[in-house]
């Protein structure tokens, strides 16, 4: 780092009962206090560079042979007005990027300017800042950051802008120049001494970025915006900076969900989480437009730092739809976002993950579609155009098929999700309805992980009436259960009724179309029709001694064993003869089995009619 000496005399200074004073062999004639510290120093020297102390002396009576004056407001304090003091007695200062700003901003206050002596402290400052601090890199950083102890000073000096400015300029010029960067040069320096190579390379595009995460947030914020302005950074670098500023100045912040719930020190949390809440907020700002510039689960753990800060609503909202954008990068622990504000004990914050998938939805509502052709004018410019309206037709389709692929890999991670809050006994079933139907029906190429959530769920939440079970398994299609689910879902004693038969129907008609040749209904099937016509012919139809044809055979090992499923079924048709969907008494539902026209009934008969026997239709 760069630095300058002014003067060339020896410090003469001395200390004596807490007043400062310089050896001479002229008597002081002046006493000058500065915030608690008093000095006897002399009126020509200083008087014939300081400005102010002119006025001031003459402005104040004197006091026999010593006159006082008052600095109660001094910018730089003690250190900063001795500087100025030895300068005017010619003793040797050494100006650096540590205390130029106090000692330009003290020079500044003693209006030491050219007007008063040619050569004076403020232009041997400014020619030392504009020639040398603003021309090195870390001089230029430390003398931003220094200028946080005196902000109204440095800006109205103009210090502030000039070093954002000259630190914008560097990092638009010499992306590559890593040797600038003192923070990279240290680490590189270390991994030598250590392990014999340097292992910070992938990072060396980035460079400025640590650097300046050492800054505060208000001159951060002003710094990152002069860099993004100039457009010549990649968007993935502003946000690794982003990224490396987060993990400098927002640490632990799930801290604070266990101290706002316990007692004491109230004024200085809620102090830090205001300062972290400005600094997630000014981050937001500073999020890079471009998808991909910073990681999906980067993120999400704004979005939680935000949620547990309490954040500004649009801070959140401008979180979710950049989520939104890239949500098939994200994981299923990232999307756990802890519920603070709930009043229902709800464990995870569920709402923030309806609107991201609502934002995630509104992306594809206008899917690309085949540029329009006209036949005559395609063919009168086919020679000129031809290939460009191809290379448009593959480029939509392209960017079709990556959406429907997002979609997919999205609809995977809300069933993983669904499978996680479900064990929320507090969890509405509206808002675990809402998150399934979320995702459309294409996107879900089966409902197994489904059919695991929705288990999950009733299991967690015995109290549901049959009313409200239906209601949750009418998002399960069974037609896209496999066959080791459906295995488990035919014994499921959780499911309702109809979604058991469903299954059951969907299976056989499974193995019956991949049989190829049916010539009638399966026993199993007849046997839960009969159940139903005579239930006292129950234990003859599924008796254990009665053999099942293997092309019966449903994937469900417990038609073999019916003191188990079959009960179970026969118990679970009685409920259903007992009352229906509005818990009114009815005749049984059996009925519909036998009776036609019904809609059960018209389902088995739609997949065999062309394969029955010749004797069966005589």
């Amino acid at each position: 780092m760069k630095f300058m000496k002014l003067g060339s005399r020896s410090d003469t200074f001395y200390t004596t009962e807490a007043i400062r004073s310089i050896s001479s062999e002229v008597a002081s004639d002046l006493i000058i206090q500065v915030k608690g510290c008093r000095y006897l120093l002399h009126k020509f020297p200083l008087l014939s560079k300081c400005l102010r102390l002119q006025r001031l002396c003459s402005e104040s009576p004197e006091s026999s042979h010593l006159q006082i004056v008052q600095l109660p407001d001094f910018p730089g304090g003690v250190e900063a007005f001795e500087l100025c003091a030895k300068f005017c007695y010619g003793i040797t200062i050494t100006l650096s990027a540590y205390n130029i700003v106090a000692i330009r901003c003290a020079a500044e206050y003693l209006q030491m300017t050219e007007d008063v002596e040619k050569g004076n402290l403020i232009y041997k400052i400014d020619v030392f800042f504009n020639s040398c601090i603003l021309h090195g890199w870390r001089d230029t950083v430390v003398t931003l950051q220094s200028t946080k102890a005196f902000p109204l000073w440095s800006e109205d000096l103009g210090i502030t802008s000039r070093c954002i400015e000259a630190i914008g300029s560097k990092v638009l010029s010499h992306p590559m120049k890593v040797s600038l960067s003192h923070s990279y040069s240290r680490r590189a320096r270390d991994d030598v001494s250590c392990n014999g190579s340097e292992s910070h390379k992938a990072t060396s595009k980035g460079w400025w970025a640590e650097d300046l995460a050492e800054l505060g947030i208000d001159l951060y914020w002003r710094t990152m915006i002069a860099i993004k302005s100039g457009g010549k950074v990649p968007s993935n670098l502003i946000g690794d900076a982003l990224r490396i500023y987060a993990s400098r100045w927002l640490p632990n912040i799930s801290k604070y969900m266990n101290i706002e719930k316990s007692d004491g020190e109230g004024d200085l949390i809620g102090e830090m989480s205001s300062k972290h809440r400005l600094l997630l907020e000014s981050m937001v700002s500073l999020l890079p437009s471009e998808k991909g510039g910073v990681s999906c689960s980067f993120l999400l753990k704004l979005l939680k730092a935000a949620n547990i800060l309490k954040a500004s609503s649009s801070s959140k909202m401008e979180l979710a739809r950049k989520i939104a954008l890239q949500l098939e990068e994200a994981s299923v622990n990232d999307l756990l976002i802890p519920s603070l504000t709930s009043s229902d004990g709800v464990m995870y914050d569920v709402d923030v993950v309806i609107t991201i998938l609502e934002q995630f939805m509104l992306q594809g509502q206008s899917p690309p579609m085949s540029p329009r052709r006209d036949k005559g004018d395609f063919e009168r410019r086919r020679s000129r155009s031809a290939e460009n309206v191809d290379k448009m037709f593959q480029e939509s389709r392209r960017s079709s098929s990556v959406s429907h692929s997002s979609k997919l890999k999205v609809a995977k991670l809300v069933d993983t999700y669904l499978q996680k809050i479900a064990k929320d006994q507090n969890l509405p079933l509206s808002k675990f309805i809402a998150i399934a139907e979320s995702i459309p029906e294409f996107a879900r190429l089966d409902h197994d992980d489904l059919y695991k959530a929705i288990d999950i769920y009733l299991k967690g939440h015995l109290e549901l009436n049959k009313s409200e079970r239906k209601r949750l398994c009418r998002i399960l299609n069974c037609k896209k259960l496999s066959m080791e689910v459906c295995m488990h879902a035919a014994q499921n004693e959780m499911l309702p009724l109809r979604v058991v038969v469903q299954v059951l129907f969907f299976e056989q008609a499974r193995a019956a179309m991949a049989g190829g040749q049916v010539t009638e209904l399966p026993s199993n099937i007849k046997a839960l029709l009969a159940v139903h016509k005579n239930p006292s012919k129950a234990t003859v139809s599924f008796s254990t001694n009665t053999t099942v044809p293997p092309e019966d055979q449903w994937s469900v090992s417990g038609l073999k064993s019916p003191k188990s499923n079959i009960s179970t079924l026969k118990m679970k048709l009685d409920e259903e003869d007992d009352l229906d969907d509005n818990g009114v008494e009815k005749s049984s539902k059996v009925k519909s089995f036998s009776m036609t026209p019904n809609r059960h009934k018209r389902m088995f008969s739609k997949l065999w009619p062309m394969n029955r026997s010749a004797n069966e239709k005589n």
